[in-house]
């Protein structure tokens, strides 16, 4: 519902009246009218109503008046008849025509008597009146009026503010009527809400405003030059309204959605591989099956130390092959962690270094047969750096450059726990090597092993049978390769899937070990 404000005569009043009917808008305004023609029935009534001559209200024929269709009455009126107010509906508006004229009225006579002594008539001092002299006894003037009520100038030189504040209203079904709800007097505004209706059945009044109140989570945008007409506008899918500025709309940070009201960020669940899940139960299980296998194995061996098999294979090298797969299989609960700077350097150095290990054992295992057999072919003369001890300074070599490499690399890019995003809805909390490749920084020593020792294991495939080890080496090392091969896609292929990349990891490293574990000792 709109308000309008009118200022206006009855008789225009009415035709906007009657153009809000043709216009079927009846009841789509409320008014607010000027004395000008409120509480008018001319402008209520559906017609005009007919004027009433004098003998009509009085019902008397004046003597000698001639015959009309509102004079047919037989009484003759006695010219004493009087409109007052029992017998007669004032203008509600007299009450300032009269204290108009009576403020002349007083005015003239303050000036008759101060410049005419009171005599009758006009003086020659006032003849002719002047306005000026007129104005200062106007303004001086103070009276009761017809409404009973003081009459004065103030300072400005404007009337009393007195106005009643009338309601046009549906009494009941049909019927209308202008009440009395209130009154303006001097600046002080009484109103009796509980007689105000605008509408039948309705008590509430009609909101009066240019602008609704936007909903939750929608900005402002004000009609140029106006403070109090906006339009709402939704913000974006990933915005919120401003807190302090209701015509802005800001960016959520990342890591963070619109709450449903677009009314505050609220952080997205961090999502990284935990202990109890699927995920994570099931790499364990793997892992803890691989250890105790482990742990089996190094009994049976160390129960066997000084038996041929076991010195035959190399007693020293394999407690430290038999050391890296339990390392393979111990990574996997560092993996399912939660990322911490800590948790992070322990994975970045744990993955590499038990492969590492591995590796490098196997690797000098694979150089001391390839040199046995190759010095054999030359001369009878036993090679040098073959002997149990010189093999571990070997292996301790090799297992230095991971270290080495790792040391520098912590120094040079330290590791973090970070929140990485991959999309707008994700927050996962990895550490900073998995999302890049910089993992294959870890990984690059080891598979330099395993490409030498490949080489190693298809040169020395044909030496005597006695001597099967190094067809085993071989076939862990092709069985390694085949399992790498397949992890390397599936690591990147799974950026955005944090439990399946830690998963697929652990998997393979523990796969790995198995591998070694089962070609290697199983025939022993």
């Amino acid at each position: 519902m709109a308000g309008a404000i009118i200022f206006g005569s009855d008789q225009e009043v009415r035709q906007v009246m009657r153009a809000v009917r043709r216009a079927n808008a009846t009841g789509a305004f409320s008014w607010i009218g000027s004395d000008g023609w409120s509480a008018r029935n001319l402008v209520s009534d559906d017609y005009e109503p007919e004027a009433k001559f004098w003998e009509d209200h009085f019902q008397c024929r004046y003597p000698g008046s001639t015959s009309t269709p509102y004079n047919n009455y037989t009484r003759t009126c006695t010219t004493k008849e009087r409109l007052s107010r029992q017998n007669t509906d004032f203008e509600d508006q007299l009450q300032f025509v009269s204290d108009a004229v009576m403020a002349f009225a007083y005015a003239l006579r303050d000036m008759h008597r101060d410049l005419c002594g009171g005599r009758p008539s006009l003086c020659d001092a006032m003849k002719p009146t002047k306005g000026a002299d007129l104005l200062k006894y106007l303004r001086k003037v103070q009276f009761k009026g017809l409404s009973g009520d003081d009459f004065r100038f103030d300072g400005n030189g404007d009337g009393p503010a007195r106005y009643n504040i009338i309601h046009f209203k549906q009494s009941v079904a049909g019927q209308y009527r202008w009440v009395k709800v209130g009154e303006y007097y001097e600046g002080e505004l009484r109103l009796n809400m509980s007689e105000v209706k605008f509408k039948l059945l309705h008590p509430k009044p009609p909101e009066s405003v240019c602008s609704l109140p936007c909903e939750r989570g929608q900005a402002k945008r004000y009609v140029e030059g106006e403070s109090c007409c906006w339009h709402c506008f939704n913000c974006t899918t990933y915005q919120i309204r401003h807190p302090d500025d209701e015509t802005q709309c800001v960016l959520c940070k990342m890591g963070t959605l619109p709450d449903t009201h677009k009314e505050y960020c609220r952080p997205i669940p961090e999502v990284y591989l935990r202990p109890e899940s699927a995920w994570a139960i099931g790499a364990m299980a793997f892992s803890a099956t691989g250890i105790l296998i482990t742990l089996f194995v190094v009994g049976v061996f160390v129960r066997h130390n000084d038996t041929p098999i076991v010195r035959a294979s190399g007693r020293e090298l394999s407690y430290i092959l038999l050391a890296g797969i339990f390392m393979c299989y111990g990574v996997t609960f560092a993996l399912v962690l939660k990322p911490t700077n800590i948790v992070c350097a322990i994975q970045r150095f744990a993955v590499g270094f038990c492969f590492t290990v591995v590796y490098a054992a196997l690797l000098t295992k694979t150089n001391r047969i390839a040199r046995i057999f190759k010095a054999g072919k030359q001369s009878a003369k036993r090679p040098s750096f073959i002997s149990p001890k010189s093999q571990l300074v070997i292996c301790t070599c090799f297992i230095s450059v991971q270290i080495l490499i790792n040391g520098v690399w912590m120094v040079i890019a330290p590791s973090h726990a970070i929140h990485h995003y991959p999309v707008r809805e994700d927050n996962l909390l990895v550490c900073d090597s998995y999302i890049d490749a910089s993992y294959m920084i870890a990984f690059s020593y080891p598979i330099v092993l395993i490409v030498v020792c490949t080489v190693y294991a298809v040169l020395t495939r044909k030496i005597p049978e006695a001597f099967n080890e190094s067809k085993h080496i071989g076939f862990t090392m092709y069985t390694t390769c085949v399992i790498w091969l397949a992890f390397v896609p599936l690591y990147f292929g799974t950026a955005n899937h944090v439990p399946l990349r830690i998963t697929s990891m652990s998997v393979t490293i523990s796969l790995s070990a198995s591998v070694t574990i089962a070609c290697l000792f199983s025939p022993k």
